[in-house]
């Protein structure tokens, strides 16, 4: 399989293994070497959706595409006028309810962003040096280089283990051209340039790969998972914010 560029070949042969891998995840000492033993998703966008779709099937693998513009998007910029409108926030929500966009994120990526800063950081433990803030949170969960940027430059100045993040490659924010998946220091394709199908695919990686949510990040993973995803929610613990705020978007 290594060796094979057939598109369909490589597909079947994934979705026979789909088992082995999930073992492998669960092996502490063989965890890491997922991206080794089965590179093709270094080069072969939709993999991660395929093996999504195979642990969840096709109804809640659709819930993102399907939910978030007609569902959640004008919600979430509701939500967010009861903020402190800091300049970063005021950008996002005109962004969010553009149709098109000049300077800043899309309107559907800058609606995420939003959900950030409804959901920030918190700090857990006595370990942590602080929370960040939700404008350095943004930053964290997909991050902008122009176009002619060395990807693997950029892989090659990450330092210590991150959780999985989006890159976008454009000529700026508002003209992306691709995205990836940045997770052990990969740079895995995103299926399309959609922002929307992107930030699904970086949800999905989590389960796929067997990641767990960065902490900064949890409360919006577990709003995805439990409000849009309705994945696991009777048995997920989620923080008295999380559970204002999914009630608020179901009622």
């Amino acid at each position: 399989m290594k060796h094979s560029t057939d598109e369909v070949v490589v597909k079947e042969k994934m979705r026979l293994t789909l088992a082995y891998r999930q073992k492998l995840l669960h092996d502490p000492e063989n965890s890491a070497d997922i991206l080794s033993v089965f590179p093709c998703f270094l080069d072969l966008p939709g993999l991660i959706d395929q093996d999504f779709r195979s642990l969840f099937g096709d109804a809640t693998s659709a819930k993102m595409l399907e939910k978030w513009t007609t569902n959640f998007q004008a919600n979430i910029v509701t939500q967010c006028r009861g903020l402190t409108l800091t300049a970063d926030v005021q950008d996002l929500i005109q962004n969010a309810e553009a149709t098109e966009v000049d300077d800043g994120w899309d309107s559907v990526m800058s609606s995420m962003l939003l959900l950030v800063h409804l959901l920030p950081p918190s700090s857990q433990g006595r370990k942590r040096p602080g929370k960040i803030s939700a404008r350095q949170a943004c930053d964290s969960l997909v991050k902008f280089i122009k176009i002619g940027t060395s990807i693997q430059g950029h892989l090659d100045n990450i330092s210590g283990s991150l959780q999985p993040y989006l890159l976008a490659v454009g000529a700026k924010k508002s003209m992306i051209e691709s995205y990836y998946i940045v997770i052990d220091k990969h740079a895995l394709p995103c299926k399309t340039s959609t922002s929307l199908a992107c930030v699904d695919e970086l949800f999905k990686a989590h389960f796929v790969f067997g990641t767990r949510y960065c902490q900064e990040f949890t409360n919006v993973y577990t709003f995805l998972q439990t409000t849009v995803y309705d994945i696991d929610v009777e048995n997920t613990k989620v923080n008295p914010r999380v559970a204002e705020l999914r009630a608020r978007m179901l009622k």
